[in-house]
């Protein structure tokens, strides 16, 4: 790795008057930002990396006034483990158990993982060997004429077909989270983005300035249920090639995908298939149908096609 300035943030601000000055990265678990920088694929190496694991009260859960409330810093096995979670808030408790590895599940922090940066090896090839168009306006999307197995099924999102690659993100959409920053309040499903201008490879809107501190979600409703299912290749450790997350009962229905484009999809119109509906086989078919209506093939991720039906339909049923 090439050298970098190492700053322990005592405080928030700290970390905000770091990241204002000169290319500055945040680091916590860095089990996404350290590979980032071991193969060099980003145009600009980070001058500094902020450390905000230094920061004082960020790691916690807790709940408050109805809400779950979860430090940034909270690592996927806590959450994972937690038993308020596993009885309330299942679906998180779920996609924190089935993401990483164990190891990297002690490391990675929930901020983290909603901030990671996408899996595609154009824009993961080391050393930037392809200057794609997400790292540079003039550049191309290879994905769309070369290998894109496990690319976009929706389209392209200011012309790049890179998926968004985290496991947390549908349970918290589905549960109707929202993200707390040093400068506002997101709805989760607002959170995500796929920039393509220079110097802005992250997937979400954060701004350079911005850090996440902590993720709310309130507690579902009486008589709901939440599931969350995944589709990979190996059954540990592996990024998703689809998965899903499901919240129907006591009046809600809520289901979000992710993988299948640049950002979480919320699956609307199988929301309204099943919703006041009884969950069975027929029903659950019927919205899984509805869920990728519209999806289509770049050339060799037609599979996913169905792989995205099978999710959304085993979500639906784990709700019953």
């Amino acid at each position: 790795m090439r050298r970098f300035e190492h700053i322990d943030a005592k405080n928030i601000s700290d970390a905000i008057s770091a990241l204002s000055t000169g290319s500055a990265k945040i680091i916590a678990g860095g089990t996404d930002l350290l590979g980032i920088m071991k193969f060099e694929i980003l145009p600009e190496y980070p001058e500094s990396l902020v450390n905000i694991k230094a920061i004082p009260d960020l790691d916690y859960i807790q709940e408050e006034g109805g809400v779950l409330k979860m430090g940034a810093l909270t690592t996927l096995k806590d959450i994972a483990s937690n038993t308020t979670i596993n009885n309330k808030y299942v679906a998180l408790a779920q996609a924190a158990d089935r993401a990483a590895s164990p190891n990297l599940r002690s490391m990675g922090t929930i901020g983290g993982n909603i901030c990671q940066e996408t899996r595609c090896w154009y824009y993961r090839s080391k050393h930037n060997h392809f200057n794609c168009l997400k790292k540079n306006q003039q550049g191309l999307c290879y994905a769309l004429i070369g290998d894109n197995r496990y690319h976009s099924i929706f389209g392209a999102t200011n012309g790049c077909v890179c998926v968004n690659p985290s496991d947390l993100a549908p349970a918290l959409i589905a549960l109707g989270a929202t993200v707390v920053t040093n400068k506002r309040e997101i709805a989760i499903a607002d959170f995500f983005d796929v920039k393509v201008a220079p110097n802005k490879s992250a997937m979400t809107v954060l701004e350079q300035d911005e850090i996440v501190t902590e993720i709310q979600v309130p507690t579902p409703p009486s008589g709901a249920k939440s599931a969350f299912v995944k589709f990979a290749i190996r059954k540990s450790i592996d990024f998703p090639i689809v998965n899903c997350a499901a919240l129907i009962g006591g009046g809600a229905t809520s289901i979000c995908m992710n993988a299948v484009a640049g950002k979480p999809r919320k699956a609307t119109t199988a929301e309204q298939s099943i919703a006041g509906k009884e969950i069975n086989e027929a029903n659950a078919t019927a919205a899984a149908e509805e869920a990728v209506k519209g999806a289509m093939d770049i050339g060799k991720n037609k599979f996913k096609i169905q792989i995205a039906k099978a999710m959304v339909k085993q979500a639906i049923l784990a709700c019953k």
